[in-house]
């Protein structure tokens, strides 16, 4: 009934970020001559190494998955067994993750800080606009994200036992996790790449 529940409320969340992209293009096809020169502003290299960040954290979320379906909270073996990936569980994976997330929102701080001091801003024009409340609003939901992790690891150690519920929960977040992935794959590729 929860994963039910995730994916119904993740419907709405794709309305709001198609009502989003609706604005984008329509503002887009009104205004392409400030499309052509504020989009000039953007680190596309380093946007992409960002977006390989995000999307590679799907995949050890996915991973993390797998672990709590397997009912593998931690890591098996000894402590010199670390790196050996195979061996990791729930929280390693999800650590990771978690990691993986917080590099790519302090990334998007570091290209908003930049843009900041080129003079892309809010209320600069309808370009600033549109591709901070985008950005943005992606943002606000990888860290919603973030803090789901935390309360899932959180759970994970304050348990005494890894239970069905639990592995539900680790579930949840990545359909969540992976969710914000594909809307950020979306803006990427609207906002970055199309020309």
């Amino acid at each position: 009934m929860v994963a039910v529940g995730t994916i119904v409320w993740l419907s709405s969340e794709l309305m709001f970020f198609a009502a989003l992209f609706a604005a984008y293009f329509t503002v887009r096809s009104v205004s392409p001559e400030l499309f052509a020169q504020e989009t000039q502003l953007l680190n596309v290299p380093f946007s992409a190494a960002n977006t390989i960040v995000l999307v590679l954290s799907s995949v050890t979320c996915q991973l993390g998955v797998f672990a709590a379906e397997r009912g593998q909270v931690g890591r098996t073996g000894s402590a010199f067994a670390f790196w050996k990936k195979r061996n990791w569980g729930l929280r390693e994976w999800f650590i990771l993750t978690y990691f993986m997330g917080s590099i790519f929102i302090a990334g998007q701080a570091f290209e908003y800080a930049k843009l900041v001091h080129e003079g892309l801003t809010i209320p600069a024009n309808a370009y600033g606009t549109l591709f901070y409340l985008a950005t943005g609003f992606h943002g606000i939901h990888v860290t919603g994200g973030l803090i789901a992790f935390l309360f899932v690891l959180g759970r994970t150690y304050l348990a005494r036992r890894f239970t069905h519920e639990q592995a539900i929960s680790a579930v949840v977040v990545s359909y969540y996790w992976h969710f914000v992935d594909v809307i950020w794959v979306g803006l990427f590729a609207t906002i970055y790449l199309l020309k």
